[in-house]
């Protein structure tokens, strides 16, 4: 076989189970797909903390070659065809390592995992072929019945135990039939994978479940998750710890079980008892839960990932809110002139200078993914009159876009809310196709400059905190989130994109189920002029930076009104690494938007970018710098002209 012998050295410390390969372009090191990569060896008695391991394997001679590290978790069990490799951790830089034909010098040299070219950029892995689920608990979650236990302070711990069947897998024999609950209690296994997180402060990032869990405190926002392989065999056991003032062991109080009955749907809250070891019942937990399934049919590799990635350069952004703007607002003087949403809309504000444009991505009924903001629309209904009469009147009817397929859509003569309201039509634009509302996600994508970057914002119902929805029964909701996620990745291309949604759920989904596009959290944080929402993640600017730096989140994109009632929470957001956007009515103005500039803002979201952006050059950032970038290749592909 032609080539050379390569051996990869690299020095880290690995988790519980973790084991360390190598991905590369290459066939050897799996062209990119880590289940073929190249798997490493732990190098013993190395003398100093850290583990080393390595490999060697033969690699092309004349070809440069592009590799990653990575750590995974393999996963094997009585009914698991072939093992499975769950990715953990993986080297995101968006160069990847090389090795140029004719270099000798690597296999001498110890990488450090996640260090090169002059900088550390680590991501956790995503969804392949384990499923997500997790339990959040807030707003005062466990009720004690037992008078000795009220007002006491619990350790939380959850325990997956598998049901064991014949045509099931086992999710690697979580349980053995000898075991009893105790010793199921105090196992300590590599798969599944649980951890915890307190979504504040001081403890953010989610760590590997300790023995006897987690502490609960009052107003904390406790979140674990659990990677099993499949959900539907396992039961989740939660015991409930009080602590000990004569040891520094904690007592065990009582227990409850999480059953697959009460985990019907993707989301959602259930209320199960809790016993103590006598079976009597001495309280109740309410636990909210969260199920994030891989994208079917759809595999990411390594070749590349921008989900952390944002460059210095990029701050200030001009980003044009629903393409020229709002155009559907009670002072129309305020309005933009095209209609929001559309390819008309998008376009306008891509040629007037916008360096991103945000829009509303949605589903029809047929689960086809449209541009539009509002739950609901308008269409007319027109009244029968005798000939000769007064001109015709329309009647309007609201109806949830849900309901309506793609082709409805299409036919309809349909108008804004705001219309509806006004009981007028403000555009009669239909008949040119670029104005036509609800544009394809697709079209968007492929229509467009690609030199204008995208911020997809994806719409979801958002239960309020007095309890109701903004909109009740919606899709089932992995399907609805894979459908637009498929979308985006089989159309970007090359596109700058970030998603971001209000709902944080939907934030971790995005993040867990793909691995190449960024995801910001949208929040309105504190304002006066919005309901509140129920999740407390979206209360403030420092949740919703807690938890974007516990889902491993781009950033977050906040309400400008919060930011300009204390602007110091811009460095809050910078400290932790974060990248800021901010939305809101406050920035249609000049001095707004220059002061946002001024004090660090990554992106600022406004309307009518055509009378506000100070840009003398009215192009995107990103064509600017590929035109630098072209320019900078020329001089090094044209020889200087001797004299």
């Amino acid at each position: 076989m032609d080539g050379h012998e390569c051996n990869f050295r690299i020095m880290l410390n690995t988790e519980l189970g973790e084991s360390v390969g190598v991905v590369g372009n290459c066939p050897q090191l799996g062209d990119w797909h880590y289940q073929n990569g190249f798997m490493l060896t732990r190098k013993f008695g190395s003398g100093d903390n850290n583990e080393v391991w390595h490999g060697t394997i033969r690699l092309p001679s004349n070809e440069e070659v592009q590799f990653r590290y990575f750590t995974c978790i393999v996963v094997e069990g009585k009914f698991i065809e072939q093992k499975t490799l769950i990715v953990r951790r993986w080297e995101s830089n968006v160069l990847p390592r090389t090795i140029v034909p004719g270099n000798t010098t690597h296999s001498t040299h110890l990488d450090l995992f996640g260090t090169f070219f002059g900088e550390t950029k680590v991501n956790r892995g995503w969804l392949t072929k384990e499923t997500i689920v997790q339990f959040k608990l807030f707003n005062e979650p466990i009720q004690m019945w037992k008078k000795s236990l009220r007002g006491k302070t619990f350790r939380v711990k959850v325990t997956p135990i598998g049901v064991n069947s014949s045509n099931t897998m086992d999710d690697n024999s979580i349980v053995e039939d000898s075991m009893d609950v105790t010793e199921m209690r105090n196992a300590i296994n590599s798969w599944p994978i649980i951890e915890v997180a307190t979504v504040n402060q001081e403890e953010s990032d989610l760590k590997l479940q300790e023995q006897y869990g987690k502490p609960l405190l009052p107003g904390d926002f406790l979140l674990f998750q659990i990677q099993v392989v499949n959900p539907e065999t396992i039961t989740f056991l939660v015991d409930f710890y009080a602590a000990d003032s004569s040891t520094d062991i904690p007592e065990h109080v009582g227990f409850c079980y999480i059953l697959q009955n009460n985990l019907l749907q993707s989301a959602g809250m259930a209320t199960v008892p809790i016993t103590n070891s006598k079976h009597l019942a001495i309280g109740q937990l309410k636990v909210e839960y969260l199920i994030v399934r891989p994208i079917e049919d759809f595999d990411c590799d390594m070749s590349v990932s921008y989900a952390r990635y944002w460059k210095h350069s990029w701050r200030g952004l001009e980003v044009g809110h629903r393409g020229a703007g709002s155009s559907f607002k009670d002072a129309l003087k305020s309005c933009a002139s095209i209609r929001e949403n559309t390819i008309a809309s998008l376009a306008f504000a891509a040629t007037h200078g916008a360096d991103m444009i945000e829009f509303d991505v949605q589903l029809s009924k047929d689960m086809v993914p449209v541009v539009y903001h509002d739950f609901h629309v308008a269409i007319a209904m027109k009244k029968k009159t005798k000939l000769g009469a007064e001109p015709v009147h329309h009647d309007m009817l609201k109806l949830p876009l849900k309901d309506l397929t793609y082709a409805q859509l299409q036919m309809l003569k349909v108008y804004h809310l705001k219309e509806y309201d006004m009981s007028q039509a403000k555009f009669n634009d239909d008949d040119f196709d670029d104005h036509q509302p609800f544009p394809t996600l697709q079209s968007t994508l492929e229509r467009l400059e690609p030199h204008v970057g995208f911020n997809v914002e994806i719409k979801w119902t958002m239960q309020l905190k007095d309890g109701t929805y903004e909109l009740n029964h919606p899709f089932e909701l992995n399907v609805y989130v894979d459908t637009i996620i498929k979308a985006v990745l089989q159309y970007g291309g090359s596109r700058k994109i970030v998603f971001s949604c209000f709902n944080p759920d939907i934030c971790t989904m995005i993040r867990l189920k793909q691995n190449k596009y960024p995801v910001m959290f949208l929040t309105q944080g504190i304002t006066a002029r919005y309901p509140d929402y129920h999740d407390p993640r979206t209360h403030s600017i420092p949740r919703a930076v807690y938890f974007a730096q516990q889902s491993g989140l781009l950033g977050i994109n906040v309400h400008t009104e919060d930011i300009l009632r204390d602007p110091t929470q811009v460095v809050l957001v910078q400290e932790k690494g974060l990248v800021l956007f901010c939305w809101g009515e406050d920035n249609n103005d000049s001095g707004t938007i220059r002061y946002l500039k001024n004090i660090g803002l990554n992106g600022i979201i406004y309307d009518k970018i055509e009378e506000f952006s100070s840009k003398e050059v009215k192009e995107s950032i990103f064509l600017i710098e590929a035109r630098e970038g072209q320019k900078e290749l020329l001089k090094l592909a044209v020889p200087p002209i001797s004299a």
